[in-house]
């Protein structure tokens, strides 16, 4: 697999840790929504890393917003 292949692959990871994150977040347990929002930022860098690949500049922007909102979010866990 060839470099372009494999950054053309990260969306659907992304994908993924993206819903893993929101289940996650959704949970009434403390610990599993402050590991949600912290699973979510690793889907922020994924999908930079895709979107950076891909010239998305749009979804870059919007994933550095997501990046800042879920670490307040996991600052704030109540």
């Amino acid at each position: 697999m060839d470099a372009d292949s494999l950054l053309d692959a990260i969306q659907w990871p992304a994908m993924a840790v993206t819903l893993v994150a929101a289940w996650l977040v959704a949970s009434r347990d403390k610990r599993r929504r402050a590991i949600g929002f912290w699973v979510f930022v690793s889907s922020n860098l994924l999908w930079i890393v895709w979107a950076w690949h891909a010239g998305a500049w749009a979804l870059i922007a919007l994933q550095l917003g997501l990046f800042a909102l879920n670490v307040r979010g996991a600052a704030k866990n109540e």
